[in-house]
């Protein structure tokens, strides 16, 4: 039994790995198929409504499976499912643990993708964890909605994204410079964030494709770099709305407009008013 605990959990993370990547390349949008695992207790049927609540059944999924961080368990829109989120990983398991399918869950009659509804909702984070002091602020018209985008100067779908966001109308944008891609992207970020006109250094290489020029100075870099891990962002671009929701990958026109319209009731972000 121990070794089908390692397997599953085994899964777990490479379903997590896939599953990240597939939202840059796909604007969020994840899937990943799953082999059913066995748990320690698996002979038990799963229950039908009004069965085991969720506390039981997350108490079973942690004893069977310990080295897995069980973050939530509910029962799901269908009868004696439930749904298990395991950090920003979502996934489907009957009251006994034994199957296990990760995957969309769709409701065809209001035509909803519960499941992306939910990865939204755990994916939100604290605006007061972003400093705005450390970000480059470009204002399009009235600069009244906002999004803040993490970015590596030589990710070519950050540059795809800066083409899209150079459309966009009244609104305000942060770039978080995130040179994830190695010493280049840290040396070209280095050299943007030191220029005598930052947005201007970050357009003329991302739209433009002129090359940075060396620079050095004091730079908020490397705490962008730990507050982007702590927010749980792997890779770029990764845009974060006004209602504080992660949208990983480069969304074409019409998402971007959904995007900034996204807005907080309270939430603001460090250095500033959004």
């Amino acid at each position: 039994m121990v070794n089908k605990r390692k397997w599953f959990e085994t899964l777990v993370l490479a379903l997590a790995v896939l599953v990240g990547s597939s939202a840059m390349a796909a604007d969020g949008r994840t899937a990943g198929p799953g082999s059913p695992a066995k748990a320690a207790n698996s002979t038990k049927p799963a229950v039908k409504e009004g069965g085991e609540s969720a506390e039981v059944v997350k108490k079973r999924l942690q004893e069977a499976y310990p080295n897995t961080p069980f973050t939530e368990v509910r029962p799901a829109e269908i009868s004696g499912i439930y749904e298990i989120v395991m950090g920003r990983n979502i996934a489907y398991t009957d009251s006994g643990g034994r199957y296990f399918f990760f995957g969309q869950l769709m409701d065809m009659k209001t035509q909803r993708n519960l499941t992306t509804e939910r990865s939204g909702e755990i994916s939100r984070v604290d605006l007061k964890d972003l400093r705005l002091e450390d970000a480059i602020k470009s204002v399009k018209g009235d600069g009244s909605r906002v999004l803040y985008v993490f970015a590596d100067p030589n990710c070519g779908y950050c540059k795809q994204l800066e083409k899209t966001l150079a459309g966009v109308t009244n609104a305000t944008i942060y770039t978080f410079l995130f040179p994830v891609l190695g010493e280049k992207s840290m040396k070209d970020a280095q050299g943007i964030w030191c220029a005598p006109n930052r947005e201007k250094a970050w357009m003329d290489h991302m739209v433009s494709g002129m090359p940075v020029a060396e620079a050095s100075c004091s730079n908020p870099i490397a705490r962008t770099l730990q507050i982007g891990q702590q927010l749980g962002i792997s890779g770029t671009p990764t845009v974060i709305t006004a209602a504080g929701r992660l949208a990983p990958g480069a969304p074409p026109a019409d998402r971007i407009e959904a995007l900034l319209n996204d807005v907080a009731s309270s939430r603001v972000a460090k250095g500033g008013q959004q």
